[in-house]
């Protein structure tokens, strides 16, 4: 960024309506999460329903069929159907809904207020770019603002292409959980960047780290649902009670891993990026490429987790709850390493704006 950019005058009006239109998208997404909880909870009822409905059907095949069965015995048999075709006929794993999907008007609602609160968001973070002269990733609050934007954004966006309604309530309050963070934890006025940061990398090497670490934030809750799925499934197995019918609406834990595990190549390739960038932006800001600094470190072990996390799941086998856990470990280390390093550690990237 060269003097005339760095020096421009804050605008300060400009600042206030971007802290508006996120205060007012912030507002929406949390509408938005409780629409997408209603909208489970009117499902689980109805899948509810369902269930009963075919059990009978299949009590009274029973009965027709093996005469004077037990009602234990048709209970187990039920059970045992209803694990082998768990899911089946309402989504496949391929994320295609057969059923409830054109009976979800809340989850419709949901999603139109969404793009509402996205495009609110996106008005308070190009807003305060204007306003600053400058990328809004400059601290904490931009960058966790600016994060949260673009996973709202990621899931709409694929929404377009695939029926991810299930993960709408995981979303939207992951996204007003952040939002709360960045005003909350990390509220920061509208300025110029520090002397460290003026320079054309924070565009490139910056940017693809917030796009990663969204692609991150998505794959984790999706590898959360893979386990709560998992575990569901050999309960079924094990011809237990359903006690989460509207888990009927996500699909199998294959394939929630399947999904997740494509996700996270993407983020890794561009957080693979992000470090190099990184490296190549110390070596002109400080003359080294790698210093040891706390967030360099940190940003290295990231690396290192996801790296394994992939090759175990291709080349070792490590699927199922394991893979799900490696993936969700390097999700934490990416938020230990935007709260704790950012702000316990010193080090040469201490200008996260707290």
């Amino acid at each position: 960024m060269d003097n005339a950019g760095a020096l421009a005058p804050i605008n300060e009006t400009l600042g206030e309506y971007s802290q508006l239109f996120m205060l007012l998208a912030a507002m929406v997404y949390g509408v938005v999460f409780i629409i997408f909880a209603l909208d489970l909870a009117k499902t689980n009822k109805s899948i509810s329903e369902m269930d009963s409905q075919a059990l009978k059907r299949d009590e009274e095949l029973l009965v027709s069929a093996g005469g004077a069965v037990g009602t234990k015995a048709r209970s187990r048999r039920g059970a045992a159907a209803r694990a082998d075709n768990v899911g089946e006929h309402i989504v496949t794993d391929k994320m295609e809904y057969t059923q409830l999907s054109a009976k979800r008007p809340m989850a419709r609602i949901a999603v139109v207020l969404m793009w509402l609160a996205a495009a609110l968001h996106g008005g308070a973070v190009v807003s305060r770019a204007m306003a600053a002269h400058r990328v809004p990733w400059g601290n904490m609050y931009e960058f966790l603002s600016t994060g949260a934007f673009l996973v709202a954004l990621v899931f709409l966006l694929v929404l377009i292409f695939k029926d991810l309604r299930f993960m709408g309530s995981f979303i939207s309050g992951l996204v007003t959980l952040m939002l709360c963070g960045a005003t909350i934890g990390f509220p920061t006025p509208v300025g110029h960047l520090v002397p460290a940061l003026q320079s054309p990398w924070i565009v490139i090497h910056v940017s693809i780290a917030v796009l990663a670490s969204a692609l991150f934030a998505i794959s984790f809750a999706m590898n959360v649902l893979q386990l709560v799925q998992h575990a569901r499934m050999n309960r079924l197995a094990a011809g237990q009670d359903d006690k989460l019918p509207f888990m009927r609406v996500v699909p199998g834990a294959g394939a929630l891993e399947n999904f997740a595990y494509r996700i996270n190549t993407i983020g890794f390739v561009m957080w693979t990026f992000t470090v190099i960038a990184g490296a190549i932006w110390a070596e002109a800001a400080w003359s080294r490429y790698w210093g040891w600094d706390p967030k360099e470190v940190w940003s290295f072990v990231i690396w290192v987790v996801y790296a394994g996390y992939l090759h175990a799941r291709a080349t070792g086998g490590w699927t199922g709850p394991r893979s799900a856990w490696l993936s969700i470990i390097g999700f934490l280390c990416v938020v230990f390493n935007f709260t704790i390093v950012n702000i316990f550690f010193d080090g040469l990237h201490s200008y996260a704006g707290v």
